[in-house]
């Protein structure tokens, strides 16, 4: 490794994952978002993950937005679902993400594992002959007939059971989607269009099938790349669908290989802990020890956001609890229903609850808050006021609601400003 500190300084560890994951860059700064910087967001992460929840833009967008600042989704969206700009495509990574289709190759070995019925749940569908049989139906009508939605197969109100009840039919689909016979071919007011593979996927598609050890090592391989930095079980938590003792023994051998290094990082508490990252990240890591490289972003980042996808970096690195409690009873909520964690340069100071009112152009933060160690500076205020004024920009709102702010003066010095 080049000559850094040993550990290396807290603030150049929050610089080195905070760029890997492209969130470093100043406000104002960022290049044009055309669809081909776009493409390069995804693949800079590996994938992003989508969210049916809808208090403003879902995750994958917001993903972007954190990133890139004000872009029309509907080119984001051209790059999965057109044909002749498709670049992306869904199915199965980090949950369910959006994935660049120079990725494809390794969810081949997913997909086989769906096929044969590895998945409890699929062993049981696959042992019915009845349910064989509607999955060939469902695909047969899609090969004849073109891309189809569930509502497509809805049940017509007689008895039930059916080819085309719905239930079943949205079974066989989504048994369709997991073997890879079926991909998602657009989205109708979300909903999933699904159409055969051979329509959907470009012919210049590498389709080779790696083992899976060679899945492994590429997952493992490129979780620790978009990391930055991480422990071999956060590059676990980012792939998503590899156990934790392979990741170890993978990660391992490419420590033993070279191609991971182990890195000794300062931590929240101040104290050193062991880290792994990817060769290719060396001179990032060189640069934030320097000071050549910056966290100088202020922006917000969903539930969702990779950054929080390795479980507990986020209280290790930056003494900060992420937290989802869209599915908790509201009185057992601590911040809100769906709460926005706010980055300001290196560090993450606050969070507030939003929901955008789309009929009368109002953003409303139901709450707001900052962090106990946190003061409402006139420069904090400046950088949140900055990336508030564009994601209002992003959800075509024009007015600013805050119902409750924790202190009082954070919200009170964000309306003055903005």
């Amino acid at each position: 490794m080049p000559a850094t500190p040993q550990p290396l300084p807290l603030a150049a560890v929050r610089a080195a994952i905070l760029h890997a994951q492209g969130l470093a860059l100043a406000n104002g700064a960022e290049p044009t978002p055309t669809p081909d910087l776009m493409r390069q967001t995804v693949e800079q992460l590996g994938c992003v993950q989508i969210d049916t929840l809808q208090r403003v833009h879902r995750s994958q967008y917001v993903a972007l937005w954190s990133r890139l600042g004000t872009y029309d989704p509907a080119d984001f969206d051209r790059l999965v679902y057109d044909s002749d700009e498709r670049a992306l495509f869904e199915y199965w990574q980090h949950a369910a993400s959006i994935i660049p289709l120079s990725e494809y190759r390794y969810r081949l070995q997913y997909m086989k594992w769906f096929r044969e019925g590895t998945n409890y749940r699929d062993h049981v569908w696959q042992a019915d002959m009845e349910d064989v049989t509607l999955a060939a139906e469902v695909r047969a009508r899609i090969l004849e007939e073109g891309p189809l939605r569930v509502a497509d197969f809805e049940h017509d109100g007689g008895p039930r059971g059916t080819w085309w009840d719905w239930k079943p039919a949205k079974r066989a689909l989504e048994y369709l989607y997991n073997r890879g016979e079926l991909m998602i071919a657009d989205r109708v007011n979300f909903h999933r269009v699904y159409d055969v593979r051979e329509r959907v996927l470009p012919e210049w598609v590498d389709t080779s099938e790696p083992t899976m050890e060679e899945t492994y090592r590429h997952m493992v391989e490129r979780s620790v790349f978009a990391l930055g930095l991480a422990q071999p079980g956060h590059a676990a938590d980012y792939a998503y669908d590899v156990k934790r003792k392979i990741v170890q023994r993978v990660a391992a051998d490419l420590v033993a290989e070279g191609v991971l290094v182990e890195v000794e990082a300062e931590m929240a508490d101040g104290k050193a802990r062991t880290m792994i990252a990817h060769r290719d990240r060396l001179p990032l890591l060189e640069g934030a020890a320097d000071g050549a490289v910056k966290a100088e972003r202020t922006t917000f980042l969903s539930p969702f956001d990779s950054l929080f996808w390795a479980k507990g970096r986020d209280r290790a690195v930056w003494g900060f609890r992420q937290m989802l409690e869209a599915y908790k009873p509201a009185p057992k909520r601590e911040f809100g229903y769906f709460c926005l964690a706010i980055l300001h340069r290196d560090r993450l100071v606050g969070r507030f609850d939003p929901k955008v009112e789309r009929a009368n152009g109002v953003l409303r933060l139901e709450a707001l808050y900052l962090e106990p160690d946190v003061a409402p500076d006139d420069e904090l205020i400046a950088g949140v006021a900055t990336a508030m004024r564009d994601f209002m920009r992003f959800h075509n709102a024009d007015t600013l609601v805050i119902e409750r702010s924790d202190p009082a003066a954070f919200g009170e010095k964000l309306l003055a400003a903005l």
